[in-house]
């Protein structure tokens, strides 16, 4: 959800779904829709734990966040 008359976080949403589109969706030719949907958690891991953001110069989303579960440091 975004909040109304706020330009800034439709923006974000929708690179997100271009990123949905271009990293996920249509990246490759799946044999069905269950096959493509079967594999977007390990898309999401990937954009959340392994992929650099240039906004976060460079650091994944995971990588900003204080103690995620199961990365105590």
């Amino acid at each position: 959800r975004t909040k109304p008359y706020r330009p800034q976080t439709n923006g974000k949403v929708e690179r997100f779904n271009r990123t949905l589109q271009e990293e996920w969706a249509y990246a490759r030719p799946y044999a069905s829709e269950t096959e493509r949907v079967a594999a977007f958690p390990a898309f999401l891991h990937t954009y959340n734990h392994d992929r650099g953001h240039t906004a976060l110069k460079g650091d994944s989303p995971a990588d900003r966040v204080p103690n995620l579960a199961g990365q105590y440091r």
